[in-house]
């Protein structure tokens, strides 16, 4: 199938697979070492597979660009956080041959990023982003990558606790501006993404039904949803709508155009109230936890607020107290009940029947 030959001071192999040539250099001047890798190849073509030279050739650049790409192709909302992962990878990986990027290199830029202070989440977007990118690579035809080394991810602590109780979170908005407070009440009670509330606009709102709905793109997982308004976000959407700017196609606007960047608006609002400052995304996580403490299901309240999976409540870490107060009731019937078995089987001497029972059925 192939031959040996020698080219200048070192071997070099020539070998066929589906009539088609390939020369490779052994870059060596032994010869049981050019026969050794011109018999892995052979093995390689012969169990169908490509011979390992077109792997070898094949470099971190060129997959982590057709990651991108696919990304664009196929509109992810994350391509930005994608393009941000890639950029931290190519200060190691960027020109190195993918053959070569191993899990103790991998390890080393672990190391490397913790010594930069990364944070542990960050860190694993970007080997979750590394991850794809040879994933991508092993799926073509023909296939770029030939094994997709193990890659360890990072522990992170993500339970969520961030909430607003109920006196802070007026404290809060009494200090907002006014075009901000419909914005942060509508976030307090539906949990919608702060996106998802800024880009909201009237021909979304139905205000004889009491609805607001998204259509399916218009959310981060692309799902459409609806939800109905309470007493206080209907007095809010009809109050906005009075206040209607001609023009302005947004529910929520400042003097006619879409709210974008409101920071020095939102710190300074809980300077006033004297409050340590919070995330615009803690009050998601407090509509979530309010609606199981009002006893709504986790399917509905998952629905109102967008989550796509139940793990949010594992990450946010939602106890209703009425689930403690049950689990107390729970234990209490049981120690009852263990007590009540304690008392007709042992006390203090044992049961004569029980005793009798028990020989009578032991081997």
């Amino acid at each position: 199938m192939g031959h040996i030959y020698r080219r200048g001071n070192n071997y070099s192999i020539k070998y066929y697979k589906n009539g088609k040539p390939y020369v490779e250099s052994t870059h060596s001047n032994k010869l049981e070492i050019a026969k050794r890798l011109l018999k892995k190849r052979e093995g390689e073509i012969s169990e169908g597979k490509l011979p390992g030279i077109c792997f070898d050739r094949v470099r971190f650049d060129e997959l982590k660009d057709e990651m991108l790409a696919d990304y664009r192709v196929n509109g992810k909302k994350s391509l930005a956080r994608a393009e941000r992962s890639v950029r931290h990878l190519e200060g190691t990986f960027g020109g190195m041959r993918v053959v070569g990027i191993t899990t103790p290199q991998i390890n080393r830029y672990i190391e490397k990023r913790q010594i930069e202070k990364a944070a542990n989440a960050t860190v694993n977007r970007e080997l979750s982003a590394l991850k794809r990118i040879l994933n991508l690579g092993a799926r073509q035809t023909p296939p770029k990558v030939d094994k997709v080394p193990y890659i360890p991810m990072l522990k992170e602590n993500n339970v969520r606790k961030g909430f607003f109780e109920r006196e802070d979170f007026v404290a809060v908005r009494n200090a907002l501006p006014e075009y901000l407070k419909p914005v942060v009440t509508f976030a307090y009670n539906t949990g919608w993404r702060r996106s998802e509330v800024l880009n909201l606009t009237w021909r979304s709102v139905d205000l004889k039904e009491g609805m607001v709905r998204l259509d399916p793109g218009e959310t981060k997982n692309d799902e459409g949803r609806a939800v109905y308004l309470d007493d206080e976000l209907l007095d809010v959407m009809e109050d906005l709508q009075r206040k209607k700017v001609f023009g302005c196609p947004y529910v929520f606007h400042r003097n006619g155009s879409q709210i974008r960047d409101f920071r020095s608006a939102w710190s300074n609002a809980f300077k006033e109230a004297k409050i340590p400052v919070m995330l615009f995304h803690d009050l998601r996580r407090t509509a979530v936890r309010n609606m199981v403490r009002a006893g709504i299901p986790e399917r509905v309240a998952m629905t109102i607020s967008g989550h796509k999976t139940r793990s949010v409540f594992d990450r946010y870490n939602i106890v209703s107290p009425e689930d403690l107060k049950e689990a107390a009731r729970k234990r209490q019937a049981f120690n009852d009940l263990q007590g009540s078995r304690l008392q007709n089987g042992y006390n203090g001497s044992f049961n004569e029947k029980r005793v009798v029972a028990f020989s009578t059925t032991t081997p």
